[in-house]
């Protein structure tokens, strides 16, 4: 399969979607932040410096999901008409796992959106108790079920 942002001699360009079919587009993408029992305590008694990790942390992925064209240099701007992030404390982590749902009506996708939505609810976990803990781990970020267009549906584990 070749790559479609590279044109035939291999220069980085933006792919022309205006060809494309306007269809209802999904995406679902998730990550975790890694930290000691005693930080997401933390989280978890709301006694974090900074205020209600969670929560500001969730406005952060929205706020990400969209800038993501201003971001990721070959990324179309869309409208974004859904955006919506689950945080979740996991004692088993520990940490905090995020889950981030991304919808638009258009010619191209939302992965890059979903995924930028999780990476940046991560950061702001991560910035918000890092003066407890600088140690801490961000990881697992990956499209787990992308939908609409073209190429279809893809789920994680199909």
């Amino acid at each position: 399969m070749a790559l479609t942002h590279f044109d035939k001699a291999g220069q980085a360009h933006m792919v022309d979607v205006s060809g494309k079919d306007v269809t209802a587009r999904l995406a679902v993408a998730e990550g975790w932040v890694r930290m000691r029992p005693e930080t997401l305590a933390h989280v978890e008694a709301g006694s974090a410096k900074k205020g209600d990790v969670l929560g500001v942390a969730r406005l952060a992925g929205i706020m990400g999901a969209k800038k993501t064209a201003e971001l990721i240099p070959l990324c179309h701007p869309l409208p974004v008409t859904k955006v919506a992030l689950e945080l979740e404390t996991d004692p088993d982590l520990p940490g905090v796992r995020i889950a981030a749902t991304v919808k638009t009506t258009g010619q191209t996708g939302v992965e890059m959106e979903a995924l930028t939505a999780v990476s940046t609810a991560a950061l702001t976990v991560y910035d918000m108790l890092k003066a407890v803990e600088k140690g801490m781990e961000i990881g697992g970020i990956r499209v787990v079920l992308k939908d609409g267009g073209k190429s279809g549906r893809y789920e994680v584990g199909e």
